[in-house]
């Protein structure tokens, strides 16, 4: 016994020190990003900010704070980060000492040769454990949990960037779809004009039925094409309110004259990427997590080492409980060497390595993809420019085209078939243009998106976690 007592005093010392059995995989370097994007864009870029105020519409600024204070996705990732937190401080709280204090008393009556008697007992004690981080177990299960908890928070970041996307994505289509509507309402009026000057002429017996039939079906085709833009619209609004987090409300989205060209967003460094990506950030916290619950698996084969004490009392009555003879104390050092498991330890190793494998991938996976969705916004971005500039000249053309068809008829040089095709190839046209303006900010949107940037620090909430 009393060897015990003066090789303790050693004992606590080393287990205070505790040491590490499993070397970090995550001091080398776990990618190499390119120097340059496929563009050529090689300068530094400046930071964009709330890269949605650029566009210079108060309306779509309203929507976006609306929507990040009342999103759905957006309250439940907060209440999930809210839980990723509290998991760090129960894992914190295994690394502490542990204290628990227990009383009980009671008063019973017998009866007895003598008489009734009356009497009371009373205890209170308290009892201590501390669990020694021999093998730094219990600290890298504590790191562990505060890197989920940081992946979390990336997390929430990474949605803010994805809503502030979709919300603008969806606040350019309902005014791409109001803008159809207004063609659409303007063709009509002008096919009906037409076919009304049709019919006069064949009145007048200058033309045949069949021109005036084919008015109307050009006519009939304009005015089937509304339906579906208004069906598009109202499931685009209803979109809207949804991610802003109201029921929904035709009132929401811009104007017409709101589809304005989208501001240019530069790409900047591809080493800029890295840090910029919230979702890049969170994968590699949950990688280094991985590493850490190998070190826990690879420690718990080891021996632990548990410190237990207890002091306390009896009496029959409460306030002589710790100035009674029947007071007891007690230092207990429990040591738990493991022996034999059926292989289940060394499974457990096998298993979290594998993870911190899986986690390796998973994080070069959203490198590559981040760098991929840069790529393809860049792409599309030259190509819808490139679109818009044929598409202006189509439009003017075709203009041309149905003014000049339309003046030959009215003169009786031509028959009503270039007409016919003419108002058909000009109506797409400009529909055809209207859409890949808005698809033009579609692409800056996206862009802006795949860049990611620290902007997101200014709408992150940290008051209410």
């Amino acid at each position: 016994m009393m060897k015990i007592i003066r090789i303790l005093p050693a004992l606590l010392i080393i287990a205070a020190a505790g040491c590490s059995l499993h070397e970090s995989k995550i001091n080398r370097p776990l990618i190499e990003v390119p120097s340059s994007y496929s563009s050529g864009e090689e300068k530094p870029a400046p930071p964009i900010g709330k890269w949605w105020e650029q566009f210079e519409d108060n309306k779509l600024n309203l929507l976006m704070e609306e929507a990040f204070r009342h999103n759905p996705d957006i309250v439940r990732a907060y209440e999930r980060l809210r839980q990723s937190r509290a998991l760090m401080h129960i894992s914190a709280s295994s690394t502490g000492l542990i204290l628990n204090i227990e009383g009980s008393g009671g008063i019973s009556r017998r009866p007895g040769i003598s008489g009734t008697s009356t009497s009371g007992s009373y205890t209170l004690s308290a009892a201590a454990a501390y669990e020694s981080d021999l093998w730094g177990k219990l600290e890298s299960k504590t790191r562990a949990a505060q890197l989920d908890a940081l992946a979390s928070e990336q997390n929430l970041k990474a949605l803010y960037i994805s809503i502030s996307a979709e919300l603008a994505d969806l606040y350019y289509l309902a005014i791409e779809q109001r803008a159809q509507l207004e063609l659409s309402d303007q063709t009509i009026a002008s096919f009906q004009d037409t076919l009304e000057r049709v019919e006069r002429r064949y009145r007048e017996g200058l033309v045949p039925a069949i021109d005036v039939y084919q008015s109307r079906q050009n006519l009939s085709t304009a005015r089937s094409r509304r339906p579906l833009f208004e069906s598009g619209l109202s499931v685009t609004l209803n979109a809207i309110s949804v991610l802003t987090g109201n029921f929904p409300d035709k009132k929401r989205g811009g104007d017409v004259n709101d589809l304005k060209k989208a501001p240019v967003f530069p790409a900047g460094l591809p080493s800029q990427l890295l840090k910029n990506r919230p979702d890049i950030r969170a994968a590699l916290l949950r990688l280094k997590a991985s590493d850490e619950r190998v070190a826990v698996a690879i420690a718990d084969r080891f021996p632990s080492f548990n410190l237990a004490g207890g002091y306390g009392g009896s009496s029959d009555k409460i306030r002589t409980i710790l100035d009674s003879p029947n007071v007891l104390w007690n230092i207990l050092l429990q040591i738990a060497q493991p022996v034999f498991d059926a292989g289940r330890r060394r499974a457990e190793v096998d298993r979290t390595e594998a993870l911190f494998r899986e986690n390796l991938a998973l994080y070069h996976k959203a490198v590559l993809n981040a760098f991929r969705e840069v790529e393809d916004a860049l792409s599309r971005i030259r190509a819808s420019e490139e679109r818009i500039k044929t598409l202006d000249e189509t439009v003017s053309a075709s203009e041309n085209s149905l003014r000049l068809a339309l003046d030959r008829y009215m003169q009786g040089l031509t028959d009503y078939l270039p007409v016919l095709s003419g108002q058909l190839r000009h109506l797409t046209a400009k529909s055809d243009l209207i859409a890949a303006r808005r698809q033009a900010v579609s692409d800056r949107i996206q862009l802006a998106r795949a860049l990611g940037g620290d902007w997101v620090e200014t709408v992150f909430n940290k008051e209410t976690i």
